[in-house]
């Protein structure tokens, strides 16, 4: 092999590579049967069609938490405009599944390090490494778990899963999430990432509590 060639090989290995989706860390979710009217349940959430917003009643706390959270998220996605559209995205799917939007940040962060394209060693695909037997469980065979919007959907819509099947137990719903069910670790650093990264006190919630230390 020339030194030529292998130069232009290099590259085009390269550049293959950097197009390629990026490996994640994550586990592996189980499938486990559901009676037909849980797979209905699910199957209805996330065929939802609504253009995401953020469910914040107050405009200037919706500002306010999308200013700070874009802040929080900037060195990762530098893209202003598509760091929003994340970010309205997470809040909008994590909030009409009843979780805590922060937490669902925290375990983006973990579970890809909010890579669209990550790909687990499992085969989970994107922000929220969802596996693909998903799409044949709940899901239409047309989606596509690297699009941010049916990512976010499947993953909030499973995690709830979960977490009703636990019966509110957030701790055992994560180590479902990650296939890890009994195991410390994974939900450790989901919340770890959750405190340290994504916690947020609205406005009100602020007031109330200077009020309470004041009292």
């Amino acid at each position: 092999m020339s030194a030529a060639y292998g130069l232009v090989l290099s590259v085009v290995l390269l550049a293959g590579l950097a197009g390629a989706p990026r490996q994640a860390l994550a586990g592996r979710q189980q499938y486990e049967p559901m009676a037909a009217s849980v797979r209905s349940a699910l199957h209805a959430a996330v065929s939802d069609a609504g253009a995401p917003e953020l469910l914040i009643t107050n405009e200037g706390e919706r500002v306010r938490w999308l200013q700070d959270m874009s802040r929080r998220l900037e060195k990762r996605i530098p893209d202003r405009q598509y760091r929003e559209e994340l970010l309205t995205a997470v809040h909008y799917e994590a909030t009409r599944a009843g979780l805590d939007p922060q937490l669902v940040l925290g375990l983006i962060q973990v579970e890809s390090g909010f890579r669209k394209y990550a790909v687990s060693s499992a085969g989970a695909r994107g922000f929220m490494q969802v596996m693909p037997f998903w799409i044949k469980t709940i899901g239409l065979p047309e989606d596509n778990l690297f699009h941010l919007r049916t990512n976010l959907r499947y993953g909030c819509t499973i995690l709830r899963h979960y977490v009703d099947i636990e019966k509110g137990d957030l701790y055992r719903a994560l180590g479902r999430y990650n296939g890890s069910l009994g195991k410390p670790e994974y939900p450790n650093l989901v919340r770890a990432a959750w405190e340290k990264h994504w916690s947020y006190s609205s406005l009100r919630l602020a007031s109330d509590d200077r009020a309470s230390r004041a009292n």
